[in-house]
């Protein structure tokens, strides 16, 4: 599924709308960064409400192409400015990340 499928799918704001629609088949859910760089799979969609250009950062060390930012956080203009830098989507929904996860995990599963 591509990000932009993703997005429809989830009714996800596309904030960081520059980035290469690319498929994604799994995800990581975390709000600790560290984990995410020590369990994430690579390039796999980030879940979180880590809004901050080190999220960003993070994403790029596993090579997530998008980062979903849950609870409808206020986004820093340094991380969308990151995120531009690096062609990494981010998606912002009013949603939690239980709810978030379940839905992406039902809709990747289907693949």
């Amino acid at each position: 599924m591509t990000i932009r499928e993703i997005a429809a799918v989830l009714e996800a704001e596309i904030v960081q709308n520059s980035f290469d629609d690319v498929q994604i088949s799994s995800a990581y859910t975390s709000d600790l960064l560290s984990d995410v760089i020590t369990h994430a799979k690579n390039g796999g969609a980030l879940i979180t409400i880590q809004a901050h250009r080190n999220t960003v950062a993070v994403a790029t060390l596993v090579n997530s192409r998008v980062i979903i930012i849950c609870n409808n956080r206020p986004l820093p203009e340094d991380m969308l400015a990151a995120a531009y830098n690096e062609n990494i989507a981010i998606l912002r929904t009013t949603e939690n990340q239980f709810t978030v996860s379940g839905k992406l995990y039902a809709i990747l599963e289907k693949q």
